[in-house]
């Protein structure tokens, strides 16, 4: 069993950053660790970055479209911890962020369905 727990999330106005971070638990090898959100309103999970695990020295990352270069995802020096950096953020931004764990390898990044663990979700709220 994996479990994730996020944290950093809050209000901020448009243009400013914030910094999300989520930590696994567990002894389950993981793959991947990534990013979603989930908008008001909505109930698909939009993909907003991955990054691989597997190997260290080569770490792989993947950003949804309209990231445009103002995230940027990495791992953390403790095992299995992932951060996300948001920068020039917008009030469309604002949604629920969730981190989601894969164990298995080869998975599309990109969708929800391919990942077995998620956290319960920051919220991060973007006022104009």
């Amino acid at each position: 069993q994996v479990q994730l727990v996020e944290s950093g999330g809050g209000l901020v106005q448009t243009g400013e950053s914030l910094r999300l971070s989520c930590a696994a638990s567990g002894s389950t090898f993981i793959y991947t660790m990534g990013w979603f959100r989930q908008s008001p309103g909505k109930e698909e999970r939009e993909f907003v970055a991955a990054i691989s695990l597997n190997d260290l020295n080569d770490q792989r990352t993947y950003y949804g479209e309209f990231v445009n270069g103002r995230f940027t995802i990495s791992s953390g020096n403790a095992k299995n911890t992932v951060s996300l950096q948001m920068n020039s953020l917008k009030p469309a931004d604002t949604a629920v962020y969730l981190c989601a764990a894969g164990v298995g390898g080869g998975i599309s990044y990109f969708a929800p369905t391919q990942y077995d663990y998620w956290g319960q979700g920051a919220q991060v709220t973007v006022s104009s």
